[in-house]
């Protein structure tokens, strides 16, 4: 579903991401563990395009994501044919992005209708069934401001989730929470796991990703330093690097 070849990205003289090299296939949990400033939040910006990479590409469903390949060279896609490609790459920040000036229910059926055509009566019953989903039917007619932190979050997964995603992004989801709101969000990705969706997802909690990854990535320094099941990379590190990173969080 996810494949992301030699990606390149730099700010100015500093190297970002250093020929980063993931494949995440169709269903799978992949979950991106490091210590901030390694790289983990800048590779989900480039996956879908927010940041452009310089070099390498990145493809999701066997489709290049913002460029178009003419012989050996890619050309940058047109904006609006970046933003169709967005729609099928859901994309849950860590700070909501709720538009405040939209009750629940409004935040969720907005891209659906607006960016993808779909009909208001079709994208408001999908909407309802998705705040089922994430148990909040009774605050379809909230404002964002009167939510809670988790609540709020739960609403911006269903955000994602109304535009049937094939892939589902995630950048540090708890972060922005408090301890006692975690567990509801959580909750909600675990059940996403378990319903077959494609995740990559960058956390810092440990516990979750044994839980819930099929594969972890560690990230250091803009590199892939190490991957593979929970019980290898969080059990059994390979790597130095790994092992010193997991001495200071577990």
């Amino acid at each position: 579903m996810l494949q992301v070849h030699g990606v390149h990205k730099s700010f100015g003289t500093l190297e970002v991401l250093r020929g980063i090299e993931l494949t995440v296939r169709a269903g799978e949990v992949a979950v991106v563990i490091g210590a901030s400033g390694s790289g983990k939040s800048t590779l989900l910006r480039a996956i879908n395009h927010l940041e452009r990479v310089d070099r390498g590409y990145v493809s999701v469903d066997g489709e290049l994501v913002g460029y178009r390949r003419s012989g050996t060279r890619l050309y940058e896609l047109k904006e609006h044919q970046i933003l169709r490609q967005r729609t099928h790459i859901g994309f849950v920040f860590q700070s909501f992005n709720l538009f405040t000036n939209l009750t629940v229910l409004e935040n969720i059926v907005e891209a659906p209708v607006n960016a993808q055509g779909v009909g208001k009566r079709e994208a408001d019953t999908l909407a309802r069934t998705l705040l089922a989903r994430v148990g909040l039917s009774d605050k379809i007619d909230a404002y964002p401001r009167t939510l809670s932190g988790g609540q709020q979050q739960r609403v911006a997964i269903a955000r994602a989730l109304a535009l049937r995603p094939k892939l589902l992004l995630f950048d540090e989801p708890t972060s922005a929470l408090d301890p006692e709101l975690v567990g509801e969000v959580l909750d909600v990705i675990k059940d996403l796991a378990r319903g077959g969706t494609t995740m990559l997802i960058v956390t810092h909690e440990i516990a979750f990703a044994r839980e819930v990854a099929d594969t972890v990535v560690f990230m250091d320094a803009g590199q892939i330093v190490e991957q593979g099941p929970p019980s290898a990379v969080l059990d059994n590190p390979r790597e130095d690097r790994t092992r010193a990173f997991l001495s200071k969080v577990l």
